[in-house]
């Protein structure tokens, strides 16, 4: 990357993906800065060499771009217009990267509040997880200005494998996002329903593992899910809560537009029920521990390391 193209980058939201995003910011040459509520993750980007700030606005002050990676649209919008919120810090005509999953209704609220401070909101969610943000492999569906895209453009190379220029109305990304999540979340309902099915008929579920992931029964999210079954590992790469939120965005679309989303809604059932059991927090395999309870099948226990 030329000296040209380095940009000031502040980086909101510390956690598993904003980690990852920053490190590849920070291996491609741009400026980091960056704040998160939880002390301990602000602390762990200043061991990858950037500023770890006391605020977002501390994080924003004179930046060009600002990514803001939180859970959903009220985070979104205590980030941006809260106290110690970034807009007012950021240099004006700069670009607001965002990247929660939310409704396309509030992205367009958030990116016309941007426009009266002279900021551009770039509707980016993005998907690919922890492992992919750490190595700029994530892909974009997004949308807005050319202006947007134009200055967002080498943070976005850095970050992603693939992004997906979708127009220039913000809420389109969102809309694509959705769609995404209607998907994952469905897909990871049916892997953890079938690996449990497997168990119940008194299958090695390693082995249903391999021959599945073989066969034409498999996905993205059955291959890249189901290992955490198999370790007993539930710490959160992504939580179940994620699903509950996502997939009642997915819910409510439906609704509004009047159009039946049965396998959707199954799927949101299973993760609320999920939730309801105490393990909203835990990863989004979890649902399998649930089905498990109910069904008096045993899944394989965490390896004590």
């Amino acid at each position: 990357m030329t000296e040209t193209t380095s940009l000031a980058v502040a980086m909101i939201g510390l956690g598993s993906m904003g980690l990852g995003m920053a490190k590849s910011l920070l291996a491609s040459g741009h400026t980091v800065s960056g704040y998160d509520v939880t002390a301990s993750a602000t602390a762990a980007l200043g061991d990858l060499g950037a500023r770890a700030c006391t605020s977002p606005a501390d994080a924003a002050k004179g930046a060009q771009i600002a990514v803001v990676v939180v859970v959903n649209a009220a985070q979104t919008e205590a980030v941006l217009f809260g106290d110690n919120g970034i807009v007012p810090a950021m240099v004006p005509g700069g670009v607001v990267i965002s990247c929660a999953t939310m409704a396309p209704d509030a992205v367009r609220a958030l990116a016309e509040r941007c426009s009266q401070r002279d900021i551009h909101y770039l509707d980016a969610p993005m998907s690919g997880g922890a492992a992919r943000a750490g190595t700029g492999e994530l892909t974009f569906m997004a949308s807005g200005s050319p202006h947007a895209f134009a200055v967002a453009r080498p943070a976005l190379d850095a970050m992603a494998g693939k992004v997906y220029e979708l127009g220039e109305t913000p809420g389109i990304g969102a809309s694509f996002k959705i769609v995404n999540q209607l998907l994952a979340g469905v897909h990871i309902a049916a892997a953890c329903e079938a690996i449990t099915f497997a168990s119940k008929l008194g299958l090695d579920i390693d082995k249903v593992y391999e021959v599945i992931t073989a066969s034409a029964g498999n996905s993205w999210m059955f291959e890249n899910r189901v290992p955490h079954i198999l370790e007993g590992d539930y710490a959160p790469k992504s939580a179940v809560n994620i699903f509950t939120k996502d997939l009642g965005i997915v819910s409510d679309i439906g609704r509004t537009e009047t159009f039946p989303l049965p396998i959707a809604a199954s799927a949101l059932q299973l993760f609320l029920a999920t939730a309801a059991a105490g393990m909203g927090r835990d990863d989004d395999a979890s649902p399998a521990r649930l089905i498990a309870q109910i069904t008096g099948i045993n899944l394989p226990q965490a390896k004590e390391h």
